[in-house]
């Protein structure tokens, strides 16, 4: 019933749509990271760091979004929305990886702007993609 569903679709909007949900859920992970590690730092006052297998979801996001983006870029025709999405797409690479190894300095909660820029270009790129054929 599903593959029904998603079959009425085009693979662009798919695509999309699968950018979104991985975006949105980047972003779910990132505002519940303080929450989860103020319930655990309250619990057990020993560890402050996050653990190995919560970085590695932040990793999971970045391997599932550059799937959809590379999607996008078979898809699309518009160059300035492929820029968006490659520029967009980079930054949250390069922000996580800024999270982890620490290389330079920047404010804590700047890894929203690149995950909500691609929620967004996914959002418009449906709007723009408004034929039923894959042709796009």
């Amino acid at each position: 019933m599903l593959r029904l569903y998603l079959s009425n679709y085009t693979s662009a909007k798919k695509a999309d749509y699968f950018g979104i949900l991985a975006s949105g859920l980047c972003l779910l992970h990132c505002f519940a990271t303080p929450f989860v590690f103020i319930v655990r730092s309250c619990s057990a006052a020993c560890c402050s760091e996050s653990p190995t297998w919560w970085k590695t979801i932040d990793y999971l996001f970045i391997i599932i979004s550059l799937i959809a983006v590379k999607q996008v870029f078979k898809t699309s025709q518009n160059k300035l929305l492929k820029s968006g999405f490659a520029v967009s797409w980079i930054a949250l690479l390069i922000l996580i990886l800024n999270e982890n190894f620490a290389m330079f300095s920047i404010f804590k909660h700047a890894v929203f702007i690149p995950a909500f820029s691609l929620i967004l270009l996914h959002v418009y790129n449906i709007r723009l993609c408004k034929c039923e054929k894959n042709c796009c």
